[in-house]
């Protein structure tokens, strides 16, 4: 066929429309081209920060961990606010060399940390644990995520962001469509780790993948 003949071209595309596979590659072209629209479409914009004070009662999944707790031994509270100035999402770190599998352990993980950073330049511990996120508007804890992942990727010491997550099929569900991958399920927790690692265009295609159900 002569492919620079683009009536000849058409006509065959035309009849291939009508097969099985070929109609279901053009729906997940259309399907993808959607889904690129919208992700690519002007997001709005945030701003991590660190947060001195929070109401520890409104944390949905570790409401009993107190504020002296959260900021103790390195352990930081980061804060998303939104174009309006407000916040949409909270999320709470313990800084460690080792992945915890309960409160317990972060607790002595991170107070190690701690210490060793006292010898080391106040260098904190490599691998971040967030151990708690909520979000205080409709997408805040998405948005919080992906700004979350910026600030380790770019950082010069942090080298892992792992959850340390409860036992519930809703904290699954957010990080795997967040694109972490379980790493181990504990007696009373689970962890999760999102790959920083990949470049921005292989996190698109990776959720890309996924919402189209391409392995």
């Amino acid at each position: 066929m002569d492919i620079l003949n683009k009536d000849k071209l058409k006509e065959t595309l035309e009849k291939w429309k009508g097969h099985p596979s070929i109609t279901d590659l053009f729906d997940r072209f259309d399907k993808l081209q959607t889904y690129t629209k919208k992700k690519f479409e002007k997001e709005p914009t945030f701003d991590l920060i660190e947060l001195e004070t929070i109401d520890c009662a409104e944390d949905p999944v570790r409401p009993e961990l107190s504020l002296e707790f959260r900021k103790s031994y390195g352990r930081k509270v980061f804060g998303l606010k939104d174009e309006q100035g407000e916040l949409a999402a909270i999320m709470c770190f313990a800084f460690t060399n080792e992945v915890p599998k309960s409160v317990e352990e972060m607790d002595v993980l991170s107070k190690d940390a701690a210490m060793q950073a006292v010898h080391r330049a106040g260098v904190q511990g490599n691998i971040a644990i967030a151990y708690t996120v909520w979000a205080k508007k409709k997408g805040g804890g998405k948005h919080m995520v992906n700004e979350v992942y910026k600030m380790v990727k770019q950082s010069n010491h942090i080298n892992r962001l792992v959850t340390l997550s409860p036992l519930t099929e809703m904290a699954e569900r957010f990080h795997i469509k967040n694109g972490a991958k379980k790493i181990q399920v504990n007696e009373t927790t689970q962890n999760f780790e999102y790959d920083i690692t990949l470049e921005d265009w292989e996190t698109a295609l990776d959720k890309a993948k996924r919402f189209l159900k391409i392995r």
